[in-house]
């Protein structure tokens, strides 16, 4: 698929944008191996992975996929944006009474990813001695990694966040909150945000495409398809 707004990216930059992973380690895997081939064969000067958040929570290797972004072992270098996943767990490292909500965001998958016994968790105890254990089973570099996400990321004619935006508010003054969590009322409008949001969040069967925004969560923990979208001068095309 081509887009004419891709023609306003800077010359000689390549960004590959890769939706929702959720523990997914082999689906990324597939697809850094999909972006190295592609870079054999059209290599150029400058390129950026851009990552819309949601690294952890449902798949079985939430810690293996916060290694391998936290130790930079990607094919270029990661823009890493903040999903609500995340947060959830930032805040459960916080305040443990916060597991009420997030075992049922597939929490218990990142908890015994790291190797804490989720047995009490499961049955909704032992939530203080869960958190103890996974912020001494976390290495302080995938703290740090968390700690380090952006919100939202823009270059060009595109404006990049996890969850979407609210309409009718400038950019410049999207609020935290919405960036991670927003479903309507942005999925159903057609307003003119001043780029187009690249987003994922809200699980698809196919990616979206539409005037004022793209959706690349094609729920990869579930449909075992992780999408990547390349984009540079005259290319817009999700990468085989």
């Amino acid at each position: 698929m081509n887009d004419q707004s891709a023609q306003d990216l800077p010359e000689h930059l390549r960004l590959y944008v890769v939706g929702d992973i959720h523990g997914r380690l082999d689906l990324f895997d597939q697809r850094c191996t999909a972006i190295a081939q592609d870079l054999d064969r059209h290599p150029m000067a400058e390129v950026r992975l851009v990552l819309l958040g949601d690294y952890i929570d449902r798949g079985l290797d939430s810690a293996g996929i916060i290694e391998r972004l936290a130790s930079l072992k990607t094919p270029a270098p990661p823009i890493c944006l903040r999903g609500n996943h995340e947060t959830m767990l930032q805040s459960f490292l916080s305040d443990p009474d916060t597991m009420d909500q997030w075992r049922h965001f597939g929490g218990l998958e990142t908890l015994a990813s790291y190797g804490v016994d989720i047995q009490e968790v499961i049955v909704g105890q032992g939530y203080p001695e869960a958190q103890h254990a996974l912020s001494r089973l976390m290495p302080p570099h995938h703290l740090l990694f968390l700690a380090d996400l952006q919100n939202c990321f823009e270059l060009g004619p595109y404006y990049f966040c996890h969850a979407g935006v609210r309409p009718g508010l400038p950019l410049a003054q999207q609020q935290a909150d919405d960036l991670l969590w927003i479903r309507e009322p942005f999925l159903s409008s057609d307003a003119d945000h001043g780029r187009i949001i690249i987003h994922g969040h809200t699980p698809v069967n196919e990616p979206e495409f539409h005037a004022n925004r793209i959706n690349l969560d094609t729920g990869a923990y579930d449909s075992n398809r992780l999408t990547c979208l390349v984009l540079e001068r005259g290319r817009c095309e999700i990468l085989a």
